[in-house]
């Protein structure tokens, strides 16, 4: 547990120190796309230009000056398979952000979905030593968490306090300052795979960065795909990425609850070509701008020309209807969605008060898809978009940088986490993590 205390408390000495310095970069390392963001701080006067958002939604104090985005390599399923490929993809986003930002950075918060995340609720009753909740004493109630024996080989990413009870009072955001005699805690821990946070704390290493923080790319694209209201009442955010679907639960502005389903856009995009013999480039090309999941009368008319440079005129002028490429890409669709369906209904999203469901990332902008998952998740279902955060290009504004906005919004706003309070060492929890974090020993 130590091991671990120290080392999350490290990163998060390495992000204050990219706040002084005023400059940080973003990371979202994805199986199809790895987006670099650098954010620079100037303080946290408000901005008022036309196109920003006030500081309501907890984004004053930095702007975008640089963004770039490459495909990704040496990424499957949202977790690291290939290093050395990987490292190249993230210098070459780097360097194209950095030199667009005409500045060098040192510092890099990452987020990726994938490595098996699962999430534990935790709770904790203690009499205060004083009438007054003071920080030692929410560390006092933190640390008498029974901590599960999650099993070896795991991680812990998030350890955040979503709920406080002071006395009878039960849903205080922060009771600090406040005055009673029993403090009482709910906190949400997610365990994920240690080899693919390890693989990625390795590979930025050897990109000769700093990590300041590490984070679930389905919580970011939650963070900054819903609005402020559906946080606070309840809803789930579903991130279709390419490799991986990440889903999350909000309550009271806190995740709940986070799980991914190892499938996204890029078996889709398999499926397509398998089904039409085309390569993987072509068949992307064909779903982006001819793929659905709803076909209609017209579809039987309207014809794909598929082409190809194989030299043999019948095979390269080949066509197919638009129904044909419909009913070979709503089946894995419909796959991924009943999937998401099950682990919604696993995690008790039925007993939310709210049923609202937003659909985020870049595999949500296939066509019709929202109709389709009202019919099979419920009937709320909307498409998110990232909040917009200032300076960020038009470019970087879709589905697909949810998770890089988010992840820009908890850099400069994060929430409070088990290691920000001062656990006193002979306070450590009776059941200690048994395999603690290792990977930034090398690091510091």
């Amino acid at each position: 547990m130590t091991d671990l205390y120290q080392s999350q408390r490290a990163m998060r000495q390495m992000r204050r120190m990219a706040m002084q310095r005023g400059v940080v970069a973003i990371l979202d390392v994805g199986s199809s796309k790895i987006a670099c963001l650098v954010l620079r701080f100037d303080g946290t006067g408000r901005l008022s230009e036309d196109n920003s958002i006030g500081s309501l939604a907890g984004q004053t104090g930095f702007r975008v000056v640089g963004a770039a985005t490459t495909r990704s390599r040496g990424v499957q399923f949202g977790e690291i398979n290939a290093m050395q490929e990987t490292e190249r993809a993230i210098r070459t986003a780097l360097q194209a952000a950095q030199k667009m930002a005409e500045i060098r950075v040192d510092h890099v918060i990452a987020c990726f979905s994938g490595a098996d995340p699962r999430s534990y609720g935790l709770d904790a009753r203690v009499e205060l030593e004083g009438q007054v909740v003071t920080e030692s004493e929410i560390a006092r109630v933190l640390a008498a968490c029974e901590v599960p024996d999650y099993g070896p080989g795991r991680e812990v990413l998030h350890a955040q306090p979503v709920n406080f009870a002071l006395d009878h009072r039960s849903g205080l955001a922060d009771p600090r300052g406040q005055l009673g005699q029993e403090l009482a805690v709910d906190l949400h821990m997610l365990t994920v795979d240690a080899t693919a946070v390890q693989n990625l704390a390795y590979c930025i290493k050897r990109c000769d960065l700093e990590l300041a923080g590490i984070a679930s790319s389905s919580y970011m694209a939650g963070v900054s795909a819903l609005v402020e209201d559906e946080q606070e009442l309840g809803a789930a955010c579903i991130d279709m990425g390419g490799g991986a679907t990440g889903i999350s639960i909000f309550m009271k502005k806190h995740m709940i609850y986070a799980d991914t389903v190892r499938m996204g856009g890029d078996h889709v995009t398999g499926d397509i070509s398998m089904g039409l013999g085309v390569p993987m480039a072509k068949a992307e090309w064909i779903k982006t701008m001819h793929g659905g999941v709803h076909a209609t009368g017209m579809d039987d008319r309207e014809l794909i020309e598929i082409g190809g440079d194989t030299g043999d005129w019948e095979h390269d002028r080949r066509t197919v209807s638009r129904a044909e490429l419909i009913g070979i890409m709503r089946p894995r669709v419909e796959e991924i969605l009943e999937e998401v369906r099950t682990r919604l209904d696993a995690a008790g999203f039925d007993h939310l008060p709210s049923q609202q469901i937003v659909l985020t990332g870049g595999a949500s902008q296939i066509p019709g898809l929202d109709g389709l998952a009202s019919r099979i998740l419920g009937q709320q279902v909307r498409l998110g978009r990232p909040l917009r955060v200032h300076g960020l290009p038009q470019a970087a504004t879709g589905p697909g940088f949810a998770g890089a906005v988010g992840l820009s919004l908890f850099a400069a706003h994060p929430q409070d986490e088990w290691w920000d309070f001062e656990i006193p060492v002979d306070r450590y929890p009776a059941r200690s993590l048994k395999r603690a974090v290792r990977w930034f020993r090398d690091n510091w």
